[in-house]
């Protein structure tokens, strides 16, 4: 796929300021790609950038008190609607582009129209797929219970909205599952 220049931007930003979880990021990208081949620009960089606010630490970053928390969803969408607005305008998108990347990136955890049900399921195959490991070690360090990894799990998947990306989630889930299990029984065997 021919990139635009400013995909190229985002992806060097995403890399160089959120190395954490850029791999998550990155590989909502090829979800989007791989679920909606057609896809308009804003819809690829609301995708690359969801999460940036993340990257920037600060006195309005918001907190999770839990792994699904709605309050928390809102607060991080909007965070990183700003962030990636201002990115943007500075790299030079123009205003028409900087808008609709904006709306998507605050609808990235609900959706909510058909591009943007397209970001969110992407985000969500992209967690399911290379964020699994993250959430079992909140819960192998103790950071969040096992139930709460559990239910992001299943959050994340029943919160697509596409029919096609659901099915792609299937086994993409089944795998979350089947690790967790696993994580189960060890921590089991360690409290013996």
């Amino acid at each position: 796929m021919n990139e635009s220049f400013l995909i190229r931007m985002a992806r060097q930003w995403v890399i160089a300021e959120y190395p954490y979880n850029s791999y998550h990021l990155l590989q909502s990208l090829v979800w989007i790609d791989r679920i909606s081949p057609d896809s308009r620009e804003a819809a690829r960089l609301a995708t690359l950038t969801h999460d940036m606010e993340r990257a920037f630490p600060g006195p309005d970053q918001p907190h999770a008190p839990t792994l699904i928390d709605p309050e928390y969803n809102k607060a991080h969408s909007e965070r990183s609607a700003r962030i990636v607005g201002a990115w943007l305008r500075e790299s030079g998108g123009d205003c028409a582009l900087v808008h609709e990347v904006e709306d998507l990136v605050r609808a990235h955890e609900v959706g909510g129209w058909p591009e943007a049900n397209m970001v969110q399921a992407a985000d969500s195959l992209s967690l399911l797929e290379v964020n699994v490991g993250l959430f079992l070690e909140m819960a192998r360090s103790g950071r969040r219970p096992i139930e709460q990894v559990r239910e992001k799990f299943a959050w994340s998947y029943e919160r697509i909205q596409v029919d096609a990306a659901r099915q792609l989630a299937e086994p993409l889930l089944e795998q979350a599952y089947s690790k967790l299990a696993a994580l189960e029984r060890e921590l089991a065997g360690a409290s013996a």
